[in-house]
């Protein structure tokens, strides 16, 4: 068997059908599908019973407690039988033809370990939705992923084909949100090659009631917390990881630390003041502290909102 997809399904059962047809309708055949029904309270275990019943490849795994994404994931991994493992969310789906093209790139590359692809970022909401575009394009260096490629903006789950081995010793953090961004530097860690391309396409569709639009202050301080440990290694990168690309890195966390501040003005300040100035906050930082930047952030964005109400 070439590929596991696996999908974690907890009350879902709006989006569940979409999501599994548009996975059971690809061109590619060769796949085992695997719904794991994290305690649904709504009709989604009966959706996902009726969809196995109706398709051999698909099956289901149901959890008697609400383990939370991370472990309905991990559960999937430890039930994967492919060669390479995929991941999608019951709220999103996929592109036609998207696993033949991906799976043909991986029966040609076997050397990849993982090949990630095009994205519709927050489909379905006009105010915020955009495509995430990759070109074809080989990372033998995981810091040149990181860094110059931006992986740290898009580390998502889901959009990626990963060889099956990688989680041999790798799992997704129980408890934690934003569990992607946890996980995927200790996965590049065991990488010899990753790939992107521009071929395929996954809708990340928008959710109001979603992790990422009902974020809270602690949800914003796991994510703030798996960049600081990526950020505590930047002293052990070799020189030929460029400081501008750090720097830009570097700005994207401090963006999270504002907003963890705005959502929880209580919790402590974590990031540490590294010497870089190439942005107008980079450059406030140093003057203002970071708690002063903070409060001046989050004042600026008070009188945003007023003005815009």
């Amino acid at each position: 068997m070439r590929l596991s997809i696996i999908i974690p399904v907890h009350n879902n059962e709006k989006t569940l059908d979409r999501c599994v047809k548009s996975v059971i309708s690809q061109s590619f055949r060769d796949f085992q599908l695997i719904l794991v029904d994290d305690a649904s309270t709504d009709t989604s275990p009966e959706i996902c019973d009726h969809l196995a019943q109706a398709d051999h490849r698909i099956q289901v795994i149901r959890k008697k407690e609400n383990v939370g994404l991370s472990e309905a994931r991990n559960t999937g991994i430890r039930k994967a039988r492919g060669e390479y493992i995929t991941f999608i969310d019951s709220d999103d789906y996929i592109k036609a033809d998207t696993l033949a093209q991906l799976m043909e790139i991986l029966k040609i590359h076997h050397e990849y370990d993982i090949l990630e692809y095009p994205v519709w970022e927050r489909f379905g909401n006009p105010k915020t939705q955009k495509r995430l575009y990759l070109k074809n394009t080989v990372y033998s260096d995981m810091n040149d992923y990181w860094f110059r490629g931006q992986a740290y903006m898009h580390a998502y789950a889901w959009n990626k084909i990963y060889k099956r081995e990688l989680f041999d010793t790798v799992s997704f953090p129980k408890g934690k949100k934003f569990e992607d961004i946890h996980t995927l530097p200790f996965l590049l860690r065991q990488c010899s090659q990753v790939a992107t391309t521009g071929s395929g396409l996954y809708y990340y569709c928008y959710n109001a009631e979603g992790i990422t639009a009902q974020a809270s202050g602690d949800d914003l301080q796991d994510l703030l917390e798996a960049h600081l440990s990526t950020l505590s290694r930047l002293s052990s990168l070799p020189p030929t990881v460029d400081k501008r690309d750090i720097a830009e890195y570097y700005a994207h966390v401090l963006n999270i630390q504002l907003d963890v501040y705005e959502a929880s003005p209580q919790a402590p300040l974590s990031l540490p003041i590294l010497p870089y100035y190439s942005t107008l906050k980079l450059k406030l930082l140093h003057l203002l502290g970071l708690r002063g930047l903070c409060i001046v952030n989050k004042y600026f964005h008070k009188i945003c909102h007023k003005n815009h109400s």
